[in-house]
């Protein structure tokens, strides 16, 4: 068939054509899915350990095992602590020739899983695993299992006061 209406015909059937590969394509393309350990963060509402409070490496295999140190950040999103002091890793800071400074390596933090660390109990010094009770005056705080002494939490006002420093 030849004339106006081949042409247009053609044309129509290859933007169709063209169309369905793209949407295709894009349909093929493998799905990005998440970490489970990132699913099971986002599931959790509750978390026993808060920035300021005290806790210890329990991860049998882990090189800072049975050390104790102070949350110094929680990331709520993937389940892991920072603390001061322990599970210390190379951190390679860049030089400016333009400024006169040398490239160094420094120590510093490095995350933990939620998991691999425990509360330590105020009283005996141990770590320990946290339940939660009501006072009588209806505050909600956290118990001690090992000796069932109240964890106290750690104000806003001591924590900035200490960043301060």
């Amino acid at each position: 068939m030849y004339g106006p209406r081949a042409d247009s015909k053609n044309k129509t059937e290859n933007m169709a054509t063209s169309g369905r590969m793209r949407l295709t394509k894009i349909l093929m393309q493998p799905r990005k899915k998440k970490k489970p350990q990132l699913l099971e963060a986002a599931s959790k509402t509750r978390w026993n350990i808060v920035r300021g409070d005290t806790v210890q490496v329990i991860k049998k295999n882990h090189p800072d095992y049975g050390k104790q140190g102070n949350v110094m950040q929680v990331n709520r999103k993937a389940d892991r602590v920072t603390i001061e002091g322990i599970n210390l890793g190379v951190k390679r800071l860049k030089g400016d020739p333009n400024l006169g400074t040398k490239g160094r390596s420094i120590m510093k933090e490095r995350s933990l899983h939620y998991s691999n660390v425990n509360l330590v109990d105020p009283v005996t010094g141990l770590p320990t695993r946290v339940s939660k009770r009501y006072l009588e005056d209806g505050s909600k705080v956290r118990v001690s299992k090992r000796s069932g002494a109240v964890i106290p939490r750690v104000s806003e006002i001591y924590l900035k006061y200490i960043c301060l420093i």
